[in-house]
Protein backbone atom coordinates (compact mmCIF):
# COMPACT_ATOMS: atom_id res chain seq x y z
CA UNK A 1 0.00 0.00 0.00
CA UNK A 2 2.93 2.34 0.63
CA UNK A 3 4.56 1.54 -2.73
CA UNK A 4 1.17 2.63 -4.09
CA UNK A 5 0.99 5.92 -2.51
CA UNK A 6 4.44 7.00 -3.55
CA UNK A 7 3.87 5.49 -7.02
CA UNK A 8 0.44 7.95 -7.62
CA UNK A 9 2.42 10.76 -6.39
CA UNK A 10 5.25 10.65 -8.84
CA UNK A 11 2.50 9.59 -11.59
CA UNK A 12 0.70 12.84 -10.65
CA UNK A 13 4.12 15.27 -11.07
CA UNK A 14 5.15 13.66 -14.68
CA UNK A 15 1.42 13.37 -16.53
CA UNK A 16 -0.53 16.15 -18.43
CA UNK A 17 -2.62 18.27 -16.27
CA UNK A 18 -6.27 16.57 -16.33
CA UNK A 19 -4.71 13.26 -15.38
CA UNK A 20 -2.33 14.92 -13.46
CA UNK A 21 -5.70 16.26 -11.51
CA UNK A 22 -7.21 13.03 -11.10
CA UNK A 23 -4.00 11.54 -10.05
CA UNK A 24 -3.68 14.22 -7.52
CA UNK A 25 -7.69 13.45 -6.26
CA UNK A 26 -6.81 9.88 -5.67
CA UNK A 27 -3.60 10.14 -4.12
CA UNK A 28 -5.64 12.78 -0.97
CA UNK A 29 -8.24 9.94 -0.87
CA UNK A 30 -5.61 7.44 -0.39
CA UNK A 31 -3.95 9.86 2.03
CA UNK A 32 -7.19 10.24 4.27
CA UNK A 33 -7.31 6.28 4.27
CA UNK A 34 -4.11 5.87 5.82
CA UNK A 35 -5.23 8.83 8.15
CA UNK A 36 -8.63 7.28 8.96
CA UNK A 37 -7.12 3.88 8.74
CA UNK A 38 -4.17 4.06 11.06
CA UNK A 39 -6.79 3.35 13.82
CA UNK A 40 -4.33 3.76 16.39
CA UNK A 41 -4.13 7.48 15.96
CA UNK A 42 -7.81 7.58 17.58
CA UNK A 43 -9.03 10.06 15.31
CA UNK A 44 -12.66 10.54 15.93
CA UNK A 45 -15.08 8.78 15.06
CA UNK A 46 -12.43 6.01 15.59
CA UNK A 47 -11.02 6.51 18.68
CA UNK A 48 -14.06 4.30 20.66
CA UNK A 49 -11.48 1.34 20.89
CA UNK A 50 -8.71 3.92 23.03
CA UNK A 51 -10.91 4.78 26.14
CA UNK A 52 -12.68 0.73 26.37
CA UNK A 53 -8.92 -0.37 26.85
CA UNK A 54 -8.80 1.85 29.92
CA UNK A 55 -10.60 -2.04 31.67
CA UNK A 56 -6.61 -2.49 31.32
CA UNK A 57 -4.54 -2.71 35.03
CA UNK A 58 -3.21 0.74 35.34
CA UNK A 59 0.31 -0.05 34.85
CA UNK A 60 -0.81 -1.36 31.30
CA UNK A 61 -2.96 1.50 30.40
CA UNK A 62 0.25 3.73 31.44
CA UNK A 63 2.30 1.53 28.81
CA UNK A 64 -0.61 1.67 26.37
CA UNK A 65 -1.90 5.02 26.63
CA UNK A 66 1.64 7.04 26.67
CA UNK A 67 4.49 4.93 25.30
CA UNK A 68 3.37 2.40 23.16
CA UNK A 69 -0.03 1.89 20.91
CA UNK A 70 -1.23 5.36 20.37
CA UNK A 71 2.37 6.32 19.91
CA UNK A 72 3.32 3.48 17.17
CA UNK A 73 -0.54 5.03 14.91
CA UNK A 74 0.91 8.79 15.43
CA UNK A 75 4.15 8.02 14.06
CA UNK A 76 2.91 6.03 11.52
CA UNK A 77 0.60 9.08 10.08
CA UNK A 78 3.94 11.09 10.54
CA UNK A 79 6.01 8.41 8.97
CA UNK A 80 3.36 7.95 5.57
CA UNK A 81 3.25 11.94 5.47
CA UNK A 82 6.77 12.81 5.51
CA UNK A 83 8.18 9.72 3.64
CA UNK A 84 6.03 8.58 1.97
CA UNK A 85 3.09 11.82 0.31
CA UNK A 86 5.82 14.61 1.31
CA UNK A 87 5.12 17.70 2.72
CA UNK A 88 5.36 19.45 -0.64
CA UNK A 89 3.02 17.02 -2.26
CA UNK A 90 0.63 17.41 0.63
CA UNK A 91 0.91 21.29 0.47
CA UNK A 92 0.65 21.54 -3.20
CA UNK A 93 -2.03 19.54 -3.91
CA UNK A 94 -4.15 20.34 -0.59
CA UNK A 95 -4.60 16.53 -0.03
CA UNK A 96 -5.12 17.39 3.90
CA UNK A 97 -7.60 20.62 3.26
CA UNK A 98 -10.26 18.51 4.93
CA UNK A 99 -8.50 16.39 6.97
CA UNK A 100 -7.65 19.00 9.39
CA UNK A 101 -11.13 19.38 10.61
CA UNK A 102 -11.38 15.89 11.55
CA UNK A 103 -8.14 16.39 13.48
CA UNK A 104 -9.25 19.87 14.91
CA UNK A 105 -12.71 18.44 15.50
CA UNK A 106 -10.95 14.94 17.43
CA UNK A 107 -8.92 18.04 19.93
CA UNK A 108 -12.07 19.91 20.93
CA UNK A 109 -14.52 16.92 21.36
CA UNK A 110 -12.48 14.63 22.89
CA UNK A 111 -11.26 17.40 25.29
CA UNK A 112 -15.15 18.18 26.19
CA UNK A 113 -15.75 14.73 26.65
CA UNK A 114 -13.35 14.39 29.45
CA UNK A 115 -15.09 16.98 31.74
CA UNK A 116 -18.01 15.23 31.94
CA UNK A 117 -16.16 11.75 33.40
CA UNK A 118 -15.93 11.26 36.73
CA UNK A 119 -13.87 7.93 36.34
CA UNK A 120 -10.35 9.05 36.37
CA UNK A 121 -8.58 6.70 33.94
CA UNK A 122 -12.02 7.20 31.53
CA UNK A 123 -11.42 11.44 31.85
CA UNK A 124 -7.26 10.50 31.02
CA UNK A 125 -8.01 8.27 28.32
CA UNK A 126 -10.50 10.74 26.26
CA UNK A 127 -7.78 13.58 27.17
CA UNK A 128 -5.23 10.83 25.34
CA UNK A 129 -7.60 10.96 22.41
CA UNK A 130 -7.60 14.47 22.00
CA UNK A 131 -3.58 14.52 22.76
CA UNK A 132 -2.79 12.19 19.77
CA UNK A 133 -4.93 14.89 17.60
CA UNK A 134 -2.37 17.27 18.49
CA UNK A 135 0.32 15.04 16.61
CA UNK A 136 -2.04 13.94 13.53
CA UNK A 137 -2.84 17.99 13.08
CA UNK A 138 1.10 19.07 13.18
CA UNK A 139 1.65 16.33 10.32
CA UNK A 140 -1.62 17.21 8.17
CA UNK A 141 -0.29 20.78 8.25
CA UNK A 142 2.68 19.90 6.71
CA UNK A 143 4.89 23.15 7.45
CA UNK A 144 8.25 22.39 8.91
CA UNK A 145 7.02 23.81 12.06
CA UNK A 146 3.96 21.73 12.44
CA UNK A 147 5.99 18.50 11.84
CA UNK A 148 8.79 19.51 14.27
CA UNK A 149 5.60 20.18 16.95
CA UNK A 150 4.18 17.19 16.39
CA UNK A 151 7.71 14.63 16.95
CA UNK A 152 8.28 16.72 19.68
CA UNK A 153 4.24 16.22 21.07
CA UNK A 154 5.14 12.46 20.73
CA UNK A 155 7.98 12.71 23.83
CA UNK A 156 6.52 15.57 26.21
CA UNK A 157 2.60 13.55 25.84
CA UNK A 158 4.49 10.38 26.62
CA UNK A 159 6.15 11.20 29.73
CA UNK A 160 3.70 13.87 31.33
CA UNK A 161 0.68 10.82 30.42
CA UNK A 162 2.13 8.13 31.51
CA UNK A 163 2.98 10.07 35.12
CA UNK A 164 -0.71 10.67 35.13
CA UNK A 165 -1.57 7.11 34.87
CA UNK A 166 1.58 6.28 37.10
CA UNK A 167 -0.31 8.77 39.60
CA UNK A 168 -4.10 6.95 38.81
CA UNK A 169 -2.65 3.50 39.83
CA UNK A 170 -0.69 4.52 43.05
CA UNK A 171 -4.40 5.66 44.05
CA UNK A 172 -6.09 2.72 43.22
CA UNK A 173 -3.47 0.80 45.10
CA UNK A 174 -3.32 2.93 48.57
CA UNK A 175 -6.67 4.59 48.68
CA UNK A 176 -8.86 2.21 46.45
CA UNK A 177 -10.35 5.66 44.52
CA UNK A 178 -11.15 5.67 41.15
CA UNK A 179 -13.80 8.39 41.05
CA UNK A 180 -12.55 12.28 41.26
CA UNK A 181 -15.76 13.41 43.27
CA UNK A 182 -14.19 10.76 46.28
CA UNK A 183 -11.04 12.15 46.20
CA UNK A 184 -11.62 15.31 48.18
CA UNK A 185 -8.76 16.25 50.46
CA UNK A 186 -7.02 12.61 49.76
CA UNK A 187 -4.13 14.67 48.23
CA UNK A 188 -3.25 15.51 52.16
CA UNK A 189 -2.55 11.98 52.70
CA UNK A 190 -0.68 11.47 49.35
CA UNK A 191 0.88 14.65 48.39
CA UNK A 192 4.28 13.27 46.29
CA UNK A 193 0.87 11.07 44.25
CA UNK A 194 -1.06 14.30 43.54
CA UNK A 195 2.32 16.72 43.11
CA UNK A 196 3.56 14.15 40.49
CA UNK A 197 -0.10 15.03 39.02
CA UNK A 198 -0.28 18.34 39.19
CA UNK A 199 3.74 18.71 37.42
CA UNK A 200 2.63 16.25 35.24
CA UNK A 201 -1.09 18.17 34.26
CA UNK A 202 0.94 22.00 33.66
CA UNK A 203 2.95 20.00 30.95
CA UNK A 204 0.19 18.54 29.45
CA UNK A 205 -1.63 22.34 29.23
CA UNK A 206 1.61 23.55 27.87
CA UNK A 207 2.46 26.10 30.41
CA UNK A 208 6.31 26.89 31.45
CA UNK A 209 8.84 25.54 32.78
CA UNK A 210 7.45 22.11 31.43
CA UNK A 211 8.58 20.70 28.09
CA UNK A 212 5.02 20.54 26.86
CA UNK A 213 5.02 24.24 26.24
CA UNK A 214 7.58 23.52 23.39
CA UNK A 215 5.57 21.18 21.57
CA UNK A 216 2.50 22.70 21.74
CA UNK A 217 4.36 26.80 20.97
CA UNK A 218 5.55 24.70 17.63
CA UNK A 219 2.51 23.44 16.76
CA UNK A 220 0.83 27.04 17.32
CA UNK A 221 3.80 28.17 14.87
CA UNK A 222 2.62 25.28 12.32
CA UNK A 223 -1.35 26.76 12.45
CA UNK A 224 0.31 30.37 11.60
CA UNK A 225 2.88 29.23 8.93
CA UNK A 226 -0.09 27.40 7.82
CA UNK A 227 -2.46 30.68 7.69
CA UNK A 228 -4.79 28.41 9.58
CA UNK A 229 -5.76 31.10 12.03
CA UNK A 230 -8.95 29.01 13.55
CA UNK A 231 -6.94 26.11 14.20
CA UNK A 232 -4.45 28.73 16.23
CA UNK A 233 -7.56 28.96 18.23
CA UNK A 234 -8.94 25.20 18.65
CA UNK A 235 -5.10 24.72 19.95
CA UNK A 236 -5.36 27.30 22.49
CA UNK A 237 -9.39 26.57 23.54
CA UNK A 238 -7.82 23.16 23.75
CA UNK A 239 -5.09 23.98 26.36
CA UNK A 240 -8.45 26.12 28.20
CA UNK A 241 -9.83 22.91 28.45
CA UNK A 242 -6.74 20.88 29.73
CA UNK A 243 -7.14 23.38 32.02
CA UNK A 244 -10.78 22.30 33.03
CA UNK A 245 -10.28 18.50 33.15
CA UNK A 246 -7.33 18.34 34.28
CA UNK A 247 -6.10 20.89 37.64
CA UNK A 248 -9.61 20.14 39.27
CA UNK A 249 -8.31 16.72 40.25
CA UNK A 250 -5.22 17.98 42.31
CA UNK A 251 -6.99 21.11 43.63
CA UNK A 252 -9.43 19.33 44.81
CA UNK A 253 -7.39 16.51 46.23
CA UNK A 254 -5.10 19.34 48.14
CA UNK A 255 -7.74 21.39 49.21
CA UNK A 256 -11.37 19.85 49.06
CA UNK A 257 -13.17 18.32 51.88
CA UNK A 258 -14.64 14.79 51.54
CA UNK A 259 -18.60 15.25 51.50
CA UNK A 260 -19.25 12.45 54.90
CA UNK A 261 -16.33 14.52 56.53
CA UNK A 262 -13.80 11.52 56.40
CA UNK A 263 -10.38 12.67 57.26
CA UNK A 264 -7.46 9.86 55.92
CA UNK A 265 -5.58 9.56 58.52
CA UNK A 266 -5.03 5.30 57.32
CA UNK A 267 -4.41 6.54 53.78
CA UNK A 268 -0.54 6.13 52.72
CA UNK A 269 1.68 7.09 50.30
CA UNK A 270 1.93 4.28 47.18
CA UNK A 271 4.82 1.97 47.59
CA UNK A 272 8.18 2.91 46.85
CA UNK A 273 8.61 1.99 43.53
CA UNK A 274 5.29 3.20 42.39
CA UNK A 275 6.43 6.43 43.81
CA UNK A 276 9.65 5.87 42.10
CA UNK A 277 8.74 6.09 38.66
CA UNK A 278 6.38 9.11 39.11
CA UNK A 279 9.17 10.80 40.32
CA UNK A 280 11.53 10.37 37.80
CA UNK A 281 8.80 10.96 34.78
CA UNK A 282 7.48 13.99 36.07
CA UNK A 283 11.14 15.37 36.52
CA UNK A 284 11.50 14.01 33.34
CA UNK A 285 8.47 17.09 32.15
CA UNK A 286 10.53 19.80 34.22
CA UNK A 287 13.75 18.98 32.49
CA UNK A 288 12.73 18.46 28.99
CA UNK A 289 11.78 22.33 29.29
CA UNK A 290 15.52 23.27 29.90
CA UNK A 291 17.06 20.62 27.95
CA UNK A 292 14.85 19.44 24.98
CA UNK A 293 17.54 19.67 22.42
CA UNK A 294 18.41 15.84 22.06
CA UNK A 295 14.92 15.49 20.97
CA UNK A 296 14.46 18.63 19.17
CA UNK A 297 17.93 17.82 16.87
CA UNK A 298 15.83 14.61 16.32
CA UNK A 299 12.63 16.16 15.35
CA UNK A 300 14.25 18.71 13.17
CA UNK A 301 15.48 15.89 11.07
CA UNK A 302 12.25 14.42 10.16
CA UNK A 303 10.47 18.64 9.81
CA UNK A 304 13.79 18.72 7.53
CA UNK A 305 12.88 15.82 4.94
CA UNK A 306 10.80 17.40 2.46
Amino acid sequence: MLVAARWAVLRSLSTPESTATRLIGGAGLLFALFVFGIGKAAVMPFHLWLPAAMVAPTPVSALLHAVAVVKAGVFTVLKVTVYIFGTDFILQSGASDWLVWFAGATILLASLVAMTKDNLKARLAYSTVSQLSYIVLGALLATQASILGSVLHITMHAFAKITLFFAAGAILVAAHKTEISDMAGLGRAMPVTFGAFFIASLSMIGLPPFGGMWSKWYLGLGTIEAGQWLLLTVLLSSSLLNIAYLLPVPVRAFFGKASDGTVYTQVREAPASCLAAMIVTSLACLVLFFYPEPFYQLAMTVAGAK
